[in-house]
């Protein structure tokens, strides 16, 4: 089976939302209770190509959307402008089968592309498989915060983890500065 990473169109959101209902419904890797519908997708998606930030998907040899991957802005005040904060989930069935590597890969290189200098992932911290991934693609620990969040009657802890996306850059000189 053959694999590839697209841009994400408009026909592939319920597809999306049914990989976000699976994650809400049966996973810590979304800290939300409540399921979306389409409409809440669609909205979603329309607030990420406004930002000019990419939605992809990896699709089969049928073009079925098997997992998807964002990034957005990580905290919403200028001083952060440089820095991302992203998003990877795979279809249940599919998970296992190296995905999610394939789509992070794919959104590393975009958020480059834009000109981002750091993305910041906040993994629950007992998703070895995704803090595994994210340090094989080079991202480094920045953080463990206990208790700072709660899912299916229990506490969790999260770890932040961030990837410079170019090391050693000096800060971007603003016009007219």
């Amino acid at each position: 089976m053959s694999y590839v990473t697209r841009g994400a169109v408009a026909a592939d959101l319920p597809a999306i939302r049914d990989i976000y209902n699976d994650a809400v419904l049966n996973t810590l890797a979304i800290w939300n209770e409540q399921t979306v519908d389409l409409a809440n997708r669609q909205q979603w998606f329309d607030a990420r190509l406004a930002q000019g930030y990419p939605v992809l998907v990896i699709v089969d040899d049928s073009n079925v959307p098997l997992g998807y991957a964002s990034f957005g802005d990580w905290r919403p005040f200028e001083g952060f402008r440089h820095t991302v904060e992203h998003s990877v989930y795979v279809h249940p069935e599919q998970r296992g089968k190296r995905l999610g590597p394939q789509l992070l890969a794919a959104l590393i290189e975009r958020a480059r592309a834009c000109g981002k200098h750091v993305m910041v992932a906040a993994i629950e911290s007992g998703n070895g498989a995704s803090i595994h991934v994210h340090k094989q693609l080079g991202f480094v620990t920045s953080a463990h915060m206990p208790q700072v969040g709660i899912k299916f009657g229990r506490w969790l802890d999260l770890t932040f983890m961030q990837l410079m996306l170019y090391p050693g850059a000096l800060p971007p000189q603003e016009c007219g500065k």
